[in-house]
């Protein structure tokens, strides 16, 4: 039996150098989070250790100040005397043939601890820690807890948990309790998420003696039997992710029993999301007056500057080309101060039938309804939809008909005119 508890904080994709939005300020949130929550849950709370399961880049290749942030960091809970232990995720992976990364960099200046398997040619090989090379595939610490490092496999992920199960079979009698770090995502926590792992293909490794599978990958959080833990990712990478459970656990283990906490109190970037629906009657001036009259509604505070995702749903009876989006994203930041503003046109558009033909092969019919149909669809010309589609069969007959242009231009303005202009009408 373990003298006492062992208490560690597990996160996992933290993803420094985000530079979608093109925003360096959205970048630095991603900072930002990290430190918070190493401070406030690992150094302030004195944890035994931190995991990190993979993706704590990014990209593979890093701008020089995202390296600053992962030695800002890091080196706090170093500073404090708390190791951190990783792996590598399918974000921060050494490219296939490159012998080195950003993580082996921060491991071999004593940042943190990567755990890596050693590939052979009679399979996956788990070797201690060493110290002094700064390498291994798996850590005791103290006499309490062993925690056993993988790879990024992808697809090739349910063989490499056979290969894993069998190198853990054949470690050397150690503590009592495994953790196992692992990036890949299960079946059903997510949707349209392909290439997850289904539960049974995660056994083996249970067999093989593993108490806590600390997963990654997959940003929002699950546990599944107290066995297998995602933490999410720190901060939302995308306005959906934002409606995501997510954060860190805090774990406690003691005499084989697991207490799991996720906590989510730390520093985070916020999101709005709203909507306007539309019925299919409005112009696009009302349909803006209307986004904006939805975001002045919401009484952001200007000190926050959040995330502020605005959709259009419904039916719409114009062309979306002719909602000015810039125009109207600008507005919207304007109003409330947002970081970074998504507009969303998300609206189809509008269908109408045209009066019923009783002879479809009557041509002239046919073209009629289609002209009525294209103009009912259009906010500004549906009211007079019938009347101007036969004001263009007519002008169709006057050039068949090789009316001089003097003449085409009057019949048509006096046939337009006669009952008031289309933009009257609107």
């Amino acid at each position: 039996m373990m003298a006492r508890a062992v208490r560690f904080l597990h996160l996992a994709d933290v993803h420094l150098g985000f530079d979608r939005y093109d925003s360096p300020e959205r970048s630095k949130d991603f900072f930002l989070a990290f430190r918070d929550v190493l401070q406030r849950y690992a150094i302030d709370q004195q944890v035994d250790f931190v995991l990190i399961a993979g993706d704590l880049f990014e990209h593979n290749s890093i701008l020089p100040h995202v390296l600053n942030q992962a030695e800002n960091a890091l080196g706090l809970v170093r500073a404090a005397g708390i190791p951190v232990l990783t792996i590598e995720g399918n974000h921060d992976n050494r490219p296939y043939g490159v012998k080195t990364s950003w993580l082996r960099y921060l491991a071999e200046h004593g940042f943190l601890i990567l755990l890596e398997p050693t590939t052979t040619d009679q399979g996956t090989v788990l070797e201690p820690w060493s110290e002094a090379h700064r390498r291994g595939g798996y850590l005791d610490l103290d006499d309490r807890v062993r925690v056993v490092g993988s790879s990024w496999y992808g697809a090739a992920a349910p063989r490499a948990i056979e290969d894993l199960a069998k190198a853990l079979r054949a470690l050397p009698a150690g503590p009592e309790l495994t953790i196992l770090m692992f990036h890949h995502g299960l079946e059903g926590q997510v949707a349209r998420y392909s290439g997850a792992l289904r539960y049974g293909e995660l056994l083996p490794l249970q067999k093989a003696g593993v108490d806590y599978l600390a997963l990654g990958h997959i940003h929002k959080s699950y546990t599944v039997d107290n066995w297998v833990f995602n933490p999410g990712s720190l901060e939302a990478n995308s306005i959906t992710e934002s409606a995501f459970e997510r954060g860190a656990f805090r774990v406690e283990i003691e005499s084989g029993q697991i207490r799991a906490e996720l906590v989510t109190d730390y520093y985070q970037r916020s999101c709005r999301r709203l909507k306007v629906e539309a019925r299919g009657q409005e112009t696009p001036e009302q349909i803006q007056e209307w986004v904006l009259e939805q975001v002045r509604q919401e009484q952001v505070d200007p000190e926050e500057r959040p995330i502020l995702e605005m959709k259009v749903i419904g039916q719409i009876g114009f062309s979306r080309q002719e909602l000015d989006h810039r125009a109207l994203q600008r507005q919207i930041q304007e109003i409330s101060g947002a970081l970074v503003v998504l507009l969303r046109v998300e609206a189809t558009s509008v269908e109408f039938d045209s009066p019923v033909v009783s002879d479809p092969e009557e041509r002239l019919q046919i073209e009629e309804q289609v002209y009525t149909d294209l103009l009912a669809g259009h906010a500004h010309y549906r009211k007079r939809s019938q009347e101007l589609a036969r004001v263009l069969l007519g002008l169709k007959e006057m050039v068949l008909d090789e009316l001089p242009e003097s003449e085409t231009y009057g019949q048509l303005g006096q046939a337009v005119l006669g009952n008031g202009s289309a933009e009257e009408e609107s």
